[in-house]
């Protein structure tokens, strides 16, 4: 603040708002207010949050503390113009009425006062100190409440911290609970879809039961009918034989060729058109692929058409390249994908063992891993009597789901990778979208079991 005295004005522009003293080693921090180096060290001394400005209170990014050189110069002339006062203004420290220097002060009347003040009845009965060490006990004041107010500035830096740590947890609260509902309407659309085609196969189910019963009645009465005939005499019997084949129909081959058409044989496999145009644009989708030698495990054993992995009976001699898996027994695929949609199958037999999905390319290949999304690997495992999708935390699945055959589907223009049964396409589990933001993705397969093993089909 200004004051009708240059030299003041130029004190107080040289001061520091901390310490009250002329500034040393000054700096200026992003806002343009400066400090003393010591001072705002000690600020920020022990806070882990972005720092801010003691003055302003704006946050700084960058605890970058820049020297001013111009203000450390201002200061130094500062000291001179109010050393040269003090000495040019040696009258203002004498006593008007007297004449005396001012060495004394009276406590009660707040003034400083000469040795003949002291004297007179106006202080007589007053209690007066030498004037030094007047200033230094309103020093101390001073300090002890300066130490005050950095206490109450650390404890509301405590409570701003403490309240930017509770609106974070709400955040992922709501988060979980947002992922949580996702999750909840994945199954009731998966449901659905099951109670449908629950419904559908009831409903094959009962028509086959209706031909076959109708067929059996049939066949019933034909039996009947040649038992009956078997039992005439012989004379007769060939006379019935030969009409019969005289009177044979070309309608009666044709009802038969019916009874047996394209149509019920589809029927009869269980499988209804809607998941007959389902496998055929799957088809449309579907890729090649092939295993990476150099990323296999060394205890996992490769085909000569890099298309089936097993469990080996010891670790083999292998390279430790940075490519390689050298904690879970893992294997990538050749081939890696950053756009379209592609699908593939995996046979996985009978083993309890296994994992089969997709991962990044920059998926962790030393050390110990985390098969999840959050280590870039989407997958389902089955584990012993556990048949689970590797989400954070997993998702358990029912063990009656688990599949001969998986077929993996990736689209990686949505993030989106999904498992089907690829015996009766039926979904086993879809993962929420995530960013692959355009880097390769690549089949992964896990292999725990000697017995276990897995081929790839296109």
């Amino acid at each position: 603040m200004a004051t009708d005295n240059p030299v003041e004005s130029l004190q107080e522009e040289a001061t520091c708002p901390v310490c009250l003293e002329y500034f040393t080693e000054p700096v200026t921090l992003e806002c343009g207010h400066n400090f003393c180096r010591a001072c705002i060290t000690q600020c920020w001394e022990g806070s882990d949050t972005a720092a801010s400005c003691p003055q302003c209170r704006e946050t700084v990014q960058q605890r970058n503390l820049r020297a001013n050189r111009q203000l450390a110069n201002v200061v130094e002339i500062a000291k001179l113009l109010s050393l040269q006062a003090a000495k040019g203004a040696r009258g203002d420290g004498v006593c008007e009425r007297h004449q005396e220097t001012l060495k004394l002060f009276c406590e009660e009347d707040q003034t400083p006062i000469c040795v003949v003040c002291d004297r007179s009845r106006a202080h007589r009965a007053h209690t007066v100190v030498p004037i030094e060490e007047a200033a230094q006990e309103y020093k101390e004041k001073i300090q002890a409440h300066l130490r005050t107010l950095r206490e109450e500035r650390e404890k509301l830096l405590g409570f701003k911290e403490a309240k930017e740590a509770e609106t974070k947890r709400q955040k992922i609260v709501s988060e979980f609970q947002r992922l949580r509902q996702f999750l909840e309407e994945q199954e009731r659309l998966l449901l659905a879809q099951l109670d449908k085609l629950d419904e559908e196969i009831v409903k094959i189910q009962n028509e086959n039961v209706s031909k076959l019963s109708e067929q059996i009645s049939h066949l019933s009465e034909r039996i009947s009918d040649m038992e009956g005939k078997c039992q005439k005499p012989a004379s007769e019997f060939l006379q019935v034989r030969l009409s019969e084949k005289h009177s044979r129909s070309p309608h009666r081959k044709k009802r038969q060729a019916v009874e047996i058409s394209p149509e019920l044989e589809v029927r009869l496999s269980g499988l209804s058109q809607k998941t007959i145009a389902v496998m055929e644009t799957l088809r449309k989708f579907k890729v090649n692929v092939t295993l990476d030698p150099d990323t296999a495990h060394a205890i996992l054993i490769l085909s000569e058409d890099w298309k089936s992995v097993r469990w080996g009976d010891m670790r083999q001699r292998l390279q430790d390249n940075p490519e390689r898996f050298d904690s879970d027994p893992c294997v990538l695929g050749c081939e890696g994908f950053t756009s379209g949609r592609h699908c593939w199958e995996v046979e996985v037999g009978g083993g309890r063992f296994w994992a089969v999905g997709v991962a990044r390319e920059s998926v962790r290949r030393k050390g110990e891993m985390n098969c999840n999304p959050n280590g870039g690997i989407w997958a389902v495992r089955r584990w012993w009597g556990q048949f689970r999708a590797l989400t954070s935390p997993v998702t358990p699945l029912p063990l009656s789901w688990v599949p001969s055959r998986i077929r993996v589907c990736l689209d990686c223009d949505q993030g989106q990778v999904t498992f089907i049964n690829a015996g009766d396409g039926a979904p086993i589990f879809t993962f929420p979208p995530a960013a692959f933001s355009r880097e390769r993705i690549r089949p992964w397969l896990q292999v725990w079991d000697p017995d276990t093993w897995l081929r790839l089909y296109p």
